[in-house]
């Protein structure tokens, strides 16, 4: 059985490059005869703008992105996520850090695990961050379905990283963990900038013994310049009352033209046409097998 999903974070409302991400997902979803998930990953309030969850959710739909069962809010599954750390703390797995800000930026992304022979703190109630340890890890390898054979060294290129946050929010790689396997995701199909991210879920996945999805990492959108998407650089929302034109410009992204007859069609015949002709060999250069591009740009 095929589960999919997409989980957008409620930061603001979906671009052209989270809406091709979101379509790439669910056509690989709907070509296997599988089920397509959305998540709402709402756990970092400080960023969270108010009313987007729900602005997304109308976008999916204007757009005819149709989800199966109820979404899933991240915010309500805070307990869900402290069980976990709670058992990685009691198999010895995670440790506090107080390391500083300044002591951090000196480090350039890759913790050298100062705080792991630290004493744990005796009381749950100082603020400190918490790392898993990557000491214990080997490699980790998987064959992504995009981009191919893949391994990462945790300890090498990343180190001990955060599950819990000093301000005690839980982090996204131990919440994105935790419900991939609450709710038996067996493909993740995501944008490649979060290719990095997938080492470290595999990782806390074996910590917590469940089972790994499939990973397939899809090029990101960019502007003419080169930089991705985002909202961080105020990418302009997509116009919900161009739902044809913004679905069928995403399916000329993916390499993917409908035929002439579908002229003038909803949103959501030009989706069912491209889950019929979708294989994944569209979104990779060239002959069968070689990797998908890490970046289209857009006008």
């Amino acid at each position: 059985m095929y589960v999919g999903r997409f989980a957008p974070s409620p930061t603001g409302p979906l671009h052209l490059g989270s809406l091709f991400a979101a379509v790439t997902s669910y056509l690989d979803a709907r070509a296997h005869h599988g089920t397509w998930l959305v998540r709402m990953e709402d756990i970092d309030s400080p960023r969270e703008v108010p009313g987007a969850a729900d602005t997304i959710l109308t976008q999916l739909e204007t757009h005819g992105l149709n989800w199966d069962g109820p979404v899933l809010y991240q915010s309500r599954r805070i307990p869900a996520y402290r069980e976990a750390w709670h058992q990685l703390r009691a198999d010895g797995l995670v440790y506090p850090c107080n390391c500083s800000r300044k002591r951090l930026r000196h480090l350039e992304g890759i913790y050298d695990g100062r705080c792991r022979t630290k004493t744990a703190p005796g009381q749950d109630d100082i603020p400190c961050a918490w790392r898993v340890r990557t000491d214990i890890a080997d490699r980790v390898h998987w064959n992504d379905l995009f981009c191919g054979p893949q391994q990462f060294d945790l300890k090498q290129t990343i180190g001990d990283f955060i599950v819990l946050r000093k301000d005690g929010l839980f982090a996204y790689q131990l919440a994105v963990s935790v419900d991939d396997a609450f709710q038996s995701i067996t493909h993740v199909i995501r944008g490649g900038d979060l290719l990095d991210s997938t080492p470290r879920q595999l990782h806390l996945l074996q910590l917590l013994s469940s089972p790994a999805p499939r990973y397939g990492h899809t090029p990101i959108l960019t502007d003419s310049s080169g930089l991705k998407l985002s909202k961080q650089r105020f990418a302009p929302a997509i116009n919900p009352t161009s739902a044809q034109h913004n679905i069928t410009r995403c399916l000329g992204l993916i390499g993917l033209t409908p035929p002439t007859s579908s002229l003038g069609a909803p949103a959501s015949e030009l989706l069912q046409w491209a889950a019929e002709n979708w294989h994944r060999n569209v979104l990779k250069t060239g002959e069968s097998g070689k990797k998908a591009p890490t970046s289209i740009a857009v006008d």
